[in-house]
């Protein structure tokens, strides 16, 4: 590895005196490590039955084999949400957690993850009878 090197030139006030000082950047092996782990990103977009987005549906993602939710999370104004997930190869079921008529499923889909990638993904919700909220 090499260190960046820089001179620090100055001239001090009542001189005419020109000073230069080296700077060293500080040794990289010294530094924090800033390396990232890589992740695979699922983003998507709640729809409502008119097709339009929909904002401040609760969305729920988990690993297709397990019970427990993984993560929790909202859509946003535009009706997106993202969520950064391990690499591997994975499924993810991906629910929208509102109320459905009774007997109905929740909306959901599932995602399959295979390395670090972005999975782009749309979440329709359905159309409810009428008298139901």
């Amino acid at each position: 590895m090499f260190a960046v090197c820089a001179i620090l030139l100055l001239v001090l006030p009542g001189s005419n005196e020109l000073y230069g000082a080296a700077l060293l950047s500080p040794d990289p092996g010294l530094q924090s490590d800033t390396t990232h782990k890589d992740y695979a990103l699922i983003m998507g977009t709640v729809w409502g039955p008119d097709d339009r987005p929909v904002a401040g549906v609760p969305i729920k993602i988990q690993s297709a084999t397990g019970k427990k939710a993984k993560w929790e999370l909202v859509s946003d104004r535009q009706g997106e949400f993202a969520q950064r997930v391990p690499v591997g190869r994975r499924d993810y079921t991906i629910e929208a957690e509102i109320k459905t008529p009774k007997g109905e499923p929740k909306p959901e889909i599932t995602v399959q993850i295979e390395d670090n990638e972005r999975k782009d993904v749309s979440l329709h919700l359905k159309k409810q009878a009428p008298g139901k909220k």
